[in-house]
């Protein structure tokens, strides 16, 4: 069996939720129906930035060995307003080390949105900020040449009827659409490194 790892914050780990509930257990049901010898692992950690999975790479790596990796970082990162070039040096960081351990990884990066609309704030640069951010995961996609999910609150985003009370982490329906998302791209990602026996 194929490790498929995803590496996240509290959007892959399904914060408040069953660990069931969460997109990578769901996407897991996906693999077994499509017949792909892929086992999915959870690796997201709430409150986890870029530069705290840049430090808990190591660890994650030395335990498994990624045929597929997802890399899910960069909401906190947002919500703290962290400079976009820190945020896309750790991540390209995080990308280059699995791409030189296991250079046959399947890499893939799932896009962010700031998760609110910071223009009418009104604050100096905050909507120049939003628009740097979302746009770092294409560019940076396209530099490293990995999959990319586009945006992986597409749809979630915004509705409170996916949401938990706080607005900001999905309840399992939104989980539903998480996992719908990054499918979308994973699957016909995985389909194409499947070796036919």
């Amino acid at each position: 069996m194929n490790n498929l790892i995803f590496f996240g914050d509290s959007l892959t780990a399904g914060y408040g939720l069953a660990a069931a509930a969460s997109f990578p257990a769901l996407i897991q049901a996906k693999l077994d129906a499509a017949g792909l010898p892929y086992q999915s692992l959870n690796y997201g950690v709430s409150g986890e930035t870029s530069a705290g999975g840049r430090q808990r790479l190591p660890t994650v790596l030395a335990r498994h060995s990624p045929a597929a990796f997802v890399l899910a970082l960069g909401a906190n990162d947002g919500l703290r307003g962290i400079p976009v070039r820190e945020t896309a040096a750790n991540l390209r960081h995080i990308l280059h080390e699995v791409r030189q351990q296991f250079p046959a990884a399947l890499l893939v990066l799932a896009g962010l949105e700031v998760p609110f609309d910071l223009g009418p704030l009104g604050v100096p640069g905050l909507s120049r900020y939003a628009q740097e951010f979302s746009g770092l995961f294409t560019t940076l996609a396209q530099q490293e040449g990995v999959g990319l999910v586009p945006s992986l609150l597409a749809g979630v985003a915004g509705r409170p009827a996916l949401n938990l009370p706080d607005r900001v982490h999905p309840n399992a329906a939104g989980q539903q659409l998480l996992a719908a998302n990054v499918w979308a791209v994973l699957e016909p990602t995985l389909r194409a490194a499947v070796v036919p026996s």
